[in-house]
């Protein structure tokens, strides 16, 4: 079953949770959707960390969710273990890399997935599928035991059908978490070259939550953007260049290209991309003195088919929200087209909490919306 990698037993009391297979579970393999690693692969000796509050919550963990290989692509198409259906339309890519606990939770399989945020992973195959998701802050959930791609990059959160779902997730990751207040909502509206129909969407939403709504301009967001990615390709490539090495063979040729990239990244360049991380971060905390939430598209175009999936890859509004490391809210919202769109609230470092509370208010008013 291309969802899963890995299926168990699903009776029982608890929390249906599915878990992306690159986070270790004691007694399995973790194959981060790669036949390389997988052929290498030894049951894990311990349970990755942000799995600890799962355990101790009784949740019951019902699979091990299929990936773009290596958590590096945005299709969530997958050559060694077939890629997991689009629920909204088979036709189209389910998204990437967290393709899998997308679809997991988008077709009751699962309550909430656990995927992991590189470049936008969670939030990517939310859009995609019509489900909910949430980047953490860099450094809030632990990653030991967790499969690394770029690690001052690399992020674990919650997916789920809806917002409910996500602060589920949270509770799961982050034993005490408790939703914040939304009362009172100020938001950046940043617009992107995306579909009109998306734009609509996303303004309808906005409007009719009644929140206090501003336009800005954020010159830095394409140069952003540009240092994200080469940052994390520089990443990848030191965290798995040892397996392209040895086993190429067994590496899809996409996610070969793409670390292969990280290789041709010069000192000069690497060091231009973390002065402006560095700026970039600085000028978030500025607006956030502002705002309490940005909001942009998820995605600026409606899911792409299955052999045109390659295009989300300009399309994506999520590696800026990686470089500053600060957590970010994918939500479906519907559009006068036959597929909704996914609306994107970033907010401030450490600040889930009330970004969850927005989410939740958002989802209640657009609820309303035919």
């Amino acid at each position: 079953m291309s969802t899963f990698i890995t299926r168990f037993d699903t009776s029982g009391p608890g929390v249906r949770l599915a878990v992306k297979d690159l986070i270790d579970m004691v007694g399995v393999p973790t194959t981060a959707g790669c036949r390389a690693v997988a052929n290498e692969a030894e049951p894990a000796a311990a349970d990755a960390s942000c799995l600890a509050g799962a355990r101790a919550a009784g949740a019951r963990i019902v699979g091990r969710t299929n990936l773009h290989e290596l958590a590096l692509g945005v299709t969530g198409v997958n050559p060694w273990y077939g890629t997991p259906v689009n629920p909204l339309d088979p036709r189209l890519v389910p998204g990437g890399s967290s393709s899998g606990s997308a679809v997991a939770v988008a077709t009751f399989d699962a309550d909430v997935a656990y995927g992991s945020d590189t470049g936008g992973s969670v939030r990517i195959p939310s859009a995609c599928c019509g489900t909910a998701g949430l980047k953490t802050t860099w450094g809030r959930v632990p990653l030991d035991g967790v499969w690394p791609l770029a690690p001052s990059f690399d992020t674990v959160g919650p997916m789920a059908r809806d917002v409910a779902g996500l602060v589920l997730g949270m509770e799961l990751l982050e034993p005490g978490f408790a939703v914040g207040e939304a009362d009172r909502v100020t938001v950046a509206r940043l617009r992107v070259d995306a579909h009109p129909a998306i734009d609509a969407a996303i303004d309808r939403a906005l409007a009719v939550v009644g929140w206090d709504v501003s336009a800005i301009d954020m010159p830095g967001w394409q140069d952003a953007t540009t240092a994200a990615g080469i940052l994390l390709v520089a990443e990848a490539w030191e965290t798995d260049h040892e397996l392209v090495e040895r086993r190429s063979d067994e590496i899809g040729a996409d996610v070969v290209g793409r670390l292969r990239l990280g290789l041709a990244i010069d000192a000069g360049a690497l060091e231009s991309a973390r002065k402006t991380r560095e700026e970039w971060g600085s000028y978030l905390d500025e607006v956030f003195q502002r705002v309490d939430v940005i909001a942009t598209p998820t995605l600026t175009v409606f899911p792409p088919s299955l052999d045109g999936g390659e295009e989300l890859l300009m399309a994506r509004c999520t590696l800026p929200v990686n470089l500053a490391g600060v957590p970010a809210l994918a939500i479906p919202v519907p559009t006068s087209e036959a597929l909704p769109a996914s609306v994107q609230l970033i907010g401030p470092m450490h600040g889930e909490e009330k970004l969850l509370a927005a989410g939740l208010a958002l989802e209640s008013a657009v609820s309303t919306l035919s």
